[in-house]
């Protein structure tokens, strides 16, 4: 059984909207659904034998679950929200999607895991106490990046001067979200150290770290709380240094 609740708050800024059931095995959805406040977890208490639930007990006697993704929310009435779930069986029924590039509004409306949405409106503001760098990764971020990708997203490649140095800790930062938190060991001008994921490094005049995932006392402080507090509203510079 799912450990997922949907807080009261979230469920409002959610108003009607279109959900999907994903076989983690495969990434395909195998249900796709509409709702109002907390529909989207109502199918993981069904008793009803149906293909959906045979599908979802046998991801569970796997020791696995249905990952639930909100694909668009915030919609006006409950016929926009039939037309639209409409819409997506019948491309789904007609083969799979190849669709890469993000859609309008796609933050703050497009699919996202419900996890992570959840994450992204009811996160609590955080007082950094740490010598750290915030590194906004926006262009980059996609929500089912490996850990390695978001973190050579985070690294490198950047418009960074000396008080770097200073900083202990890089954070990375999504629509204002902190995605993860990573302990600086070195700096190195951008593209000399090897990266796996990326080939877009070779900036002269930049500046990459190396590091790894911060101990837990330090991640757990920060992980998924809401830093945009620290960004100056229309800064262009994707960094900022905060107690350095």
């Amino acid at each position: 059984m799912s450990d997922l609740t949907i807080p009261p708050e979230v469920a409002d800024k959610l108003g009607y909207y279109v959900y999907l059931y994903v076989d983690p095995r495969t990434d395909e959805p195998f249900y796709v659904g509409k709702g109002l406040k907390r529909r989207i977890l109502a199918h993981l208490d069904e008793t009803r034998d149906s293909f959906k639930l045979r599908t979802i007990r046998e991801l569970q006697e796997a020791g696995l679950e249905p990952r639930l993704e909100v694909l668009t929310h915030g919609l006006q009435n409950e016929e926009t929200a039939f037309r639209i779930e409409s819409a997506i069986i019948d491309l789904l029924g007609l083969g799979a999607l190849t669709n890469q590039v993000r859609g309008w509004k796609s933050v703050q409306f497009g699919r996202l895991p419900l996890r992570e949405l959840i994450s992204y409106y009811a996160a609590e503001p955080v007082v950094i106490a740490d010598a750290a760098l915030l590194i906004r990764i926006n262009r980059q971020y996609r929500h089912n990046m490996s850990p390695q990708e978001l973190y050579e997203a985070t690294r490198g490649v950047w418009r960074v001067g000396k008080r770097r140095e200073d900083a202990a800790f890089a954070m990375s930062v999504f629509e204002g979200i902190v995605k993860e938190v990573f302990e600086i060991e070195s700096w190195h001008p951008a593209g000399t150290t090897p990266y796996e994921t990326r080939d877009d490094v070779n900036r002269e005049g930049r500046w990459e770290f190396r590091g790894a995932i911060a101990e837990d006392a330090i991640r757990s402080r920060y992980f998924d709380r809401k830093v945009s507090d620290y960004f100056t509203k229309g800064a262009q510079s994707p960094v900022v240094y905060v107690n350095c």
